[in-house]
């Protein structure tokens, strides 16, 4: 039914921020026209929360890894500011990066059963 799913990012500096998911975190990518970069993701899931009883009901963008300390590590010999150090939490490791525009992009390595490899 799905062949897939298309996360939007806005940014205060769209420009810096595609170069940043291009040459950084080394997305492929296609150019849809006039510089509209899209880029490839790893294999995608989703789940639901109960939202909270005040406060965003927005969706979140997580990137998850393998190795979270070894990710951070190749992000930020690229040059990328490692805005949230390393947290344990029940479901897994935390942190973030920091995007050219201030965007933070919260990164974790689950330590929960995933769907990535669950049949289509």
């Amino acid at each position: 039914m799905f062949s897939g799913a298309h996360i939007t990012l806005y940014s205060r500096d769209a420009e810096a921020d595609r170069a940043f998911l291009r040459d950084v975190a080394g997305f492929p990518y296609v150019d849809a026209g006039r510089g509209w970069l899209v880029f490839r993701l790893p294999p995608a899931e989703v789940a639901v929360h109960p939202a909270p009883e005040e406060g965003s009901t927005r969706p979140e963008v997580y990137l998850t890894c393998e190795d979270l300390t070894r990710t951070l590590t190749a992000l930020e010999d690229r040059g990328a500011e490692i805005s949230r150090a390393i947290t344990e939490e029940r479901w897994g490791l935390l942190a973030a990066v920091r995007l050219p525009s201030g965007t933070e992009i919260p990164l974790y390595e689950p330590r929960h059963p995933t769907a990535f490899d669950l049949p289509q």
